[in-house]
């Protein structure tokens, strides 16, 4: 049996399905919490009035990825965005040291936190990264070598 894309009558279905991965993307490259539910929101939007029909599961959670990360480079590029100044102070984490480590991520580009985001806390390879960014696979894993060596250096750091 094929796989049934999302339809108005299982719609709720699919935000359940994907929400909270969307929402961890948008707030790993936005850094703020406003704005990652406004572009999850308007991803379900788009998913709602555009969505092609989906292959598969992984073909949905690719697309939805896909136009939530898009949707996150366009507010970064945005003039309005660069005029703001991010109220958030602290970020939520279990443990201090894990928050350190998370205030030292958010401190990274946008493209190093979206690629450590999508490489560790959503579990893509490289190649799924570089389709969800489209950005060469190369590209991909030099960004990754990059973020790790500014995290490694902070956490040199700290151990002094």
């Amino acid at each position: 049996m094929a796989y049934q894309s999302a339809r108005p009558e299982d719609f709720e279905a699919l935000v359940t399905r994907h929400e909270n991965r969307l929402y961890r993307t948008a707030l790993a490259i936005t850094g703020n919490k406003s704005d990652a539910e406004d572009l999850v929101q308007e991803a379900f939007i788009r998913a709602y009035e555009k969505a092609p029909g989906f292959q598969s599961e992984e073909h949905e959670k690719a697309w939805l990825i896909r136009v939530t990360v898009n949707l996150c480079y366009s507010l970064l590029r945005s003039p309005w965005r660069r005029r703001i100044i991010p109220l958030l102070d602290s970020y939520p984490a279990a443990e201090p040291r894990q928050d350190e480590l998370l205030e030292e991520i958010m401190r990274l580009p946008a493209r190093y936190r979206t690629v450590l985001h999508l490489f560790y806390y959503e579990g893509n390879s490289v190649r799924d990264i570089s389709r969800l960014t489209g950005q060469r696979e190369s590209t991909v894993r030099s960004q990754l070598t990059r973020a790790r060596q500014k995290l490694k250096v902070y956490l040199q750091e700290e151990e002094e």
